[in-house]
């Protein structure tokens, strides 16, 4: 590698450091505050706040890295450009192919890493996120219960009771909200003892209180009064979603249905992306001199809005069957390489002209 390639990835190299550990930074923050919540409010336990945000972040970085890099691209190029170091370098003999092989020596690398996350570190994380929310909201673990307050779970459960015990899973004063598509069903019991608390079968004891039955389809109401109730909870189901973006590339890669492709080929094209991304960044970072370093910002700003709202366009094209699993999601991709082959031929030939 020569002086020129070495300075180039050390600025580049140097500045996206600092961005993603910013955007890591901001991410976890952002999501830190959303699981606190979730775990003030009852529907979370705390005890499983920080690995949740750790998997969060796993799945970020699928989208952060690439964004690192093509705006460090354009900062530090954009840098270099006004400051006239670049128009220097080509005065003096340098070929652009050394600017071009001095973003490919980070950004190839970085594709690689997009690419095992997506298709292993983004599945895996997800897996863990669904299981510790799971058996956080869906199970009566009533750790992370809270006394005074409605403690709510995904599939509409709500538990209520003036006080605690935790260490023998017993509540007192309790009210226990639950429906299903035809009825709501409204326990008040003076105590309740949690006699399975996980997630696959719920279920509790319920001493002195009364039950009502509503009718939400018609009006057959009731009300009964009882001494022992034992009823079984319904448990969390795991929906589509959760299944498609947890599950396995073999399991995708097997699956016939449209929205496992779309996915799968969403996986598949991360790596691509981040690479032609900063190929792009590359041609759009030219700046004038005393132009202003953030002057590209803007054109980079909607390349990316661009890039970023297809591929999601493209996978829901895919899954609802709109478009053809071929080209599919890598219709994208290849736009992006045209654009950037295009690029290229425009570069070489004003050099030609300027030679």
């Amino acid at each position: 590698m020569s002086l020129i390639e070495r300075y180039l990835t050390a600025e580049v190299g140097r500045l996206m450091t600092m961005i993603v550990g910013f955007l890591v930074f901001l991410f976890a923050c952002y999501s830190s505050q959303r699981y606190l919540t979730e775990a003030a409010n009852g529907t979370l336990a705390l005890s499983v706040v920080l690995d949740v945000v750790f998997y969060k972040v796993i799945i970020a970085l699928e989208m952060l890295l690439p964004i690192g890099l093509y705006v460090s691209i354009a900062v530090a190029l954009g840098q270099l450009y006004n400051d006239s170091e670049i128009t220097a370098l080509l005065a003096a003999g340098a070929s652009p192919v050394k600017i071009y092989k001095a973003i490919l020596v980070l950004a190839i690398p970085l594709g690689i890493a997009v690419t095992l996350l997506s298709l292993y570190g983004r599945p895996w994380a997800y897996a863990k996120i669904y299981q510790l929310e799971q058996q956080s909201q869906s199970s009566l673990d009533v750790s992370h219960f809270q006394a005074g307050k409605f403690n709510t779970s995904d599939d509409g459960r709500m538990v209520l009771a003036s006080r605690i015990d935790k260490s023998e899973s017993h509540l007192y004063d309790s009210l226990i909200y639950t429906r299903s598509d035809d009825h709501t069903n409204v326990y008040r019991a003076q105590s309740v003892d949690v006699v399975n608390a996980a997630p696959t079968s719920p279920s509790v004891l319920l001493r002195t209180g009364t039950t009502y039955t509503l009718d939400r389809t018609g009006s057959d109401d009731q009300m009964q009064r009882f001494q022992n109730l034992h009823i079984d909870l319904k448990p969390l189901v795991q929906t589509v979603t959760f299944r498609r973006k947890a599950a396995s590339v073999v399991q995708l890669s097997h699956s016939s249905d449209s929205a496992d492709k779309a996915e799968l080929q969403w996986r598949q094209s991360r790596g691509v992306t981040a690479i032609l991304m900063a190929l792009l960044a590359v041609f759009l970072s030219k700046v004038k001199p005393r132009q202003g370093r953030f002057a590209p910002l803007l054109p980079l700003t909607l390349m990316f809005t661009l890039i970023y709202y297809g591929g999601n366009l493209g996978r829901t094209l895919v899954a609802n069957g709109s478009l053809p699993t071929i080209p599919g999601l890598w219709l994208v991709p290849a736009i992006m390489l045209l654009g950037v082959m295009l690029f290229v031929a425009r570069a070489h030939a004003w050099l030609k002209r300027k030679l």
